[in-house]
């Protein structure tokens, strides 16, 4: 990081604006410091903390493929116009004669929350676990020439923070995005799935377990074209009643599973030779999320 030196001139007291310009501060005092972890599930990790006055600060890493992190500061007062932004991290009274450091710039949007993400938002963290606080700094859009400057606490962040990243660490492996649409396959004459299908089903199921606002499972099942059409139609219907009451058994209301079972219809490939036949022995899968 680079040495920001000029903007330590002010520290005072717990903690004190960035600049002799600044005209206003928020950030909380050692006492009313407090760090809460307020989602711990396999799809979400989130921990909050208040700054006092001002809004809420927001870490949140989800079920992915890849690591991540998104940061949000929750504003009573949203921005009223663009403008970029100085994220400094300071460090407090008791670090004597350290200097502030810069971490990034900015760009926040009018309307609109602050949102940082990525490697900057990982910075933030790795601030605050060394006791520092990242410190947001941009012009007062009400003031000209003033500035506003926004600060994390880092007192009483350790143990939240340890909660948080055992969180992360048991994270699915996998989005609501890879899962919303799949296909699975069933083994010749019966209405089991095969051993890969049966794999792919545990995580779908293990994702509906956890997602409140997957409002939506809707079901499309298959037979391949041997044997009489009728017993087709029964078999796919079998396997489309299995799967709803595999998925009412996860807590999912019958009104939000959807099934259709249309036997040997619809086939995607010749029914001529196995490979074939085993495309066609399927369940399509697809899940409908509530928007919040």
């Amino acid at each position: 990081m680079k040495k920001a030196s000029l903007l330590t001139l002010c520290i005072a007291a717990s903690l004190a604006p960035l600049s002799v310009s600044a005209s206003k501060f928020y950030g909380a005092k050692p006492t009313e410091s407090v760090w809460k972890v307020t989602v711990d599930t396999p799809i979400e990790c989130r921990i909050e903390h208040m700054v006092p006055n001002y809004g809420m600060a927001t870490f949140t890493s989800r079920a992915s493929k890849k690591i991540n992190l998104d940061f949000e500061l929750e504003m009573r007062r949203p921005m009223g116009e663009t403008q970029n932004v100085s994220l400094i991290s300071m460090p407090p009274v008791w670090f004597a004669g350290e200097p502030a450091e810069y971490i990034d710039r900015l760009r926040f949007y009018k309307q609109f929350n602050g949102y940082v993400d990525g490697q900057t938002a990982w910075s933030m963290l790795s601030e605050l676990e060394n006791g520092r606080y990242p410190t947001f700094s941009f012009k007062e859009w009400q003031s000209r020439g003033k500035r506003v400057d926004i600060a994390l606490s880092s007192v009483s962040f350790q143990q939240p923070y340890n909660e948080f990243s055992s969180c992360v660490a048991r994270l699915l492996p996998y989005s609501f995005e890879d899962i919303a649409f799949t296909v699975l396959h069933y083994n010749e004459n019966g209405d089991d799935l095969n051993k890969a299908s049966m794999s792919r089903l545990a995580q779908i199921a293990e994702f509906v377990r956890y997602s409140p606002d997957i409002d939506l499972v809707l079901m499309a099942t298959y037979t391949d074209g041997r044997g009489a059409k009728a017993a087709n139609q029964r078999m796919s219907e079998v396997r489309a009643e299995k799967l709803e009451e595999y998925f009412m058994s996860l807590g999912l209301p019958k009104d939000r599973i959807q099934v259709e079972a249309y036997g040997e219809r619809r086939p995607i490939a010749e029914n001529e030779s196995p490979i074939g036949r085993n495309k066609n022995r399927r369940v399509v899968i697809s899940l409908g999320r509530t928007i919040i």
